[in-house]
């Protein structure tokens, strides 16, 4: 028998090839880039700038994390600049990074967020802010940092805790501003409560155009400020509020968290700045005290004594710190997971042509949805708190607010918000520890030092402007002049009717401006039917959603005379389904002989219609429906003397 000699050279070559490629598929790289573009001179990267490189720095010499792997930054400055961002970016994806870290504006997030979509590369960023960013048109934007959904929520918690039903919104006009305070209005509705002003500043604003806008304010007659802006060293929102006379004890300011960001990047010689805040509310977000923070707090100043850098910690520094960890972790599962960090061009791309651009050489990514997922995978305690993200929205579980009150030359924290528990003296780790029930009649706060100094919660409202006094109708009446008509020699409103309405408002708590408009020419007597309807069209009524409308609305459903008289029932009927658009304000009288109105104060801690004994001779039957901004306040029915 003869045996056939086979060769099994192409077999070895076959094996010795699976062995190798199966080699190259789980050898762990020696080195993988990532990238971080952000304003390196603004206050939130001056802090962020040395915290991203000691994060690398400590990842790096860390053997439990990237074992074998060496990480390296490849950082570009964009000077806040949506321009300069857009080179900056290619210039780091060119350099194929694995994810990028940042910005720290929420406008170029929008720029940057489109390219890491197409390139997929993660783009991970601590501190832009704008909710937008979370919707699925970014689906590779992730963030170490809250949205503004949740200190908007925590605004519209303080407000309904202290009965405010209208706020005026100032912010800087751009995605971050807008987008925030579009989420102030979501929050403030469901509370029944609203925005009843927005003022937007220019990107640059300057003092001439906060003045501008405060004095536009004044004509409002709320007085609840919310201010949403970018950190601001020379805080000159209140600088100019206090030339202007805003920082009294009429004012009421809160402020979100760039405040507070302000306020940690103080020098001992900036503390000055605090007289001009006396008495703001500002959110500060809550990070939990922990060894690991306060060694990097150790570091920082010693780095700050050698001059290696020139600004205090804050708190979008240890965000910053935690969002190179967080890429770290998830670069690490994926390359355990036996990932490759491979990239390939984009024929797209490729056919653009754009020579001077290099657009062609850009790469994609192909394991960026891969490290995605293991990014948004991470939870890991940080120097910020836990770090643990929502992966439908793809942010940062947020631990919480403190709320911070500025009294003289301290920053005092008076409280804390969270989601979990609404507004509480204690922070809310010791409220899970102690497995507290959460209850809206639990929440309060310390006591709070309100602008001017006062303890004592401000009103938050006044009465508009004098330069749109309240327009009081006078039938000028050639009959029962005692009750009311003109002075010829003095030309002044006198009368009964005056006289009441005088003596009333000596018991209302502000200043109402009004002005006494005759009607009728004194010959005849004038038409009340046309004296309502002229209430009713407004042309006697200054009372309006920029005057008095917003403190206090009071549909006139009815205003009868002694020919209207009739049945009770009959009478209360026609009211309850009488037109209900004509509206008075507080101090607002109807003046006629056989019908008098007057409304006093009615807030929304004092409910008390005024009710006024009419003169025997006065007869007549006015109902008036006081509603007070979602609530209706008790009614009164004023009827004649001894008929009650």
């Amino acid at each position: 028998m003869k045996l056939t000699r086979v060769s099994l050279a192409p077999f070895y070559v076959m094996v010795v090839w699976v062995f190798l490629a199966s080699c190259v598929s789980c050898q762990r790289p020696h080195v993988v880039k990532i990238g971080a573009i952000f304003a390196f001179d603004s206050v939130i990267g001056k802090a962020a700038k040395p915290a991203i490189e000691a994060a690398v720095s400590d990842v790096n010499a860390d053997p439990r994390i990237l074992n074998g792997t060496e990480l390296k930054l490849i950082i570009r400055d964009n000077n806040c600049s949506v321009f300069l961002d857009s080179i900056s970016v290619f210039q780091v994806i060119a350099e194929e990074v694995v994810a990028i870290i940042g910005p720290s504006s929420s406008s170029i997030a929008h720029m940057i967020g489109e390219v890491a979509n197409g390139l997929r590369v993660p783009l991970v960023s601590f501190a832009a802010t704008d909710p937008t960013l979370s919707s699925l048109q970014f689906p590779y934007f992730l963030r170490t940092t809250p949205s503004d959904s949740s200190q908007m929520a925590a605004i519209a918690n303080l407000t309904d805790f202290y009965g405010w039903k209208e706020v005026i919104a100032i912010y800087v006009d751009d995605d971050y501003g807008r987008n925030g305070i579009a989420a102030l209005d979501d929050e403030l509705d469901k509370k029944s409560a609203k925005i009843s002003c927005k003022l937007p500043l220019p990107v640059g604003f300057d003092e001439n155009n906060i003045t501008v806008a405060l004095n536009s304010s004044k004509l409002r007659n709320t007085r609840v400020y919310v201010v949403h802006l970018s950190p601001d060293p020379r805080l000159r929102i209140f600088k100019v509020a206090q030339k202007l006379g805003m920082m009294t004890s009429n004012h009421v300011w809160f402020a979100t968290d760039w405040l507070s960001v302000t306020l940690e990047s103080f020098s001992a010689k900036d503390q000055v700045l605090l007289n001009s805040i006396q008495g703001v509310l500002g959110l500060r977000q809550h990070i939990p005290d922990s060894s690991r923070k306060k060694e990097l707090l150790f570091r920082w100043r010693n780095m700050h004594k050698k001059g290696s850098i020139d600004s205090p910690l804050n708190v979008y520094g240890l965000r910053a710190y935690d969002t190179v960890w967080a890429v770290a972790y998830g670069l690490d599962k994926f390359i355990n997971d036996q990932n490759n960090v491979t990239f390939s061009f984009n024929h797209k791309l490729i056919d653009m042509k754009a020579s001077k651009m290099q657009i062609g050489k850009l790469k994609v990514f192909e394991g960026g949805a891969f490290l995605r997922k293991e990014i948004l995978q991470a939870n890991f305690t940080g120097l910020a708190g836990q770090v643990h993200f929502d992966a439908s929205e793809r942010n940062i579980v947020n631990a919480g607010y403190d709320i911070l009150n500025i009294d003289q030359m301290r920053v005092r924290t008076v409280g804390y918000w969270s989601k979990d528990f609404g507004l509480s003296v204690s922070p809310p780790e010791t409220l899970r520890r102690k497995k507290y029930s959460f209850s809206l009649l639990d929440q309060r706060l310390q006591t709070v030092i309100w602008p001017g100094g006062e303890t004592e919660k401000p009103r938050g409202w006044v009465v508009a402007n004098n330069e749109k006094p309240l327009k009081i109708g006078v039938p000028y009446r050639v009959s029962f002049v005692d009750f009311v008509t003109e002075n010829k020699s003095s030309h002044e409103i006198v009368g009964y009717c005056i006289d009441v309405f005088m003596e009333a408002q000596k018991h209302v708590p502000y200043d109402v401006p009004y002005s006494f408009e005759l009607f009728g020419d004194g010959h005849f007597n004038p038409s009340y039917n046309e004296l309502v309807n002229m209430v009713y069209n407004g042309e006697l009524f200054a009372g309006d959603q920029n005057g008095y409308g917003g403190l206090l609305q009071l549909p006139l459903t009815s205003c009868l005379t002694y020919e209207h008289l009739g049945p009770v029932e009959e009478e209360l009927d026609y009211i309850r389904e009488g037109p209900s658009d004509p509206i008075v304000a507080p101090g607002c009288m109807v003046v006629a002989p056989n019908c008098t109105v007057v409304v006093s104060d009615d807030t929304v801690e004092e409910q008390n219609c005024t009710k006024v004994a009419l003169d025997p001779l006065v007869v007549g039957v006015t109902h008036i429906m006081a509603m007070v901004e979602g609530q209706t306040a008790p009614s009164s029915l004023l009827w004649p003397a001894g008929q009650r």
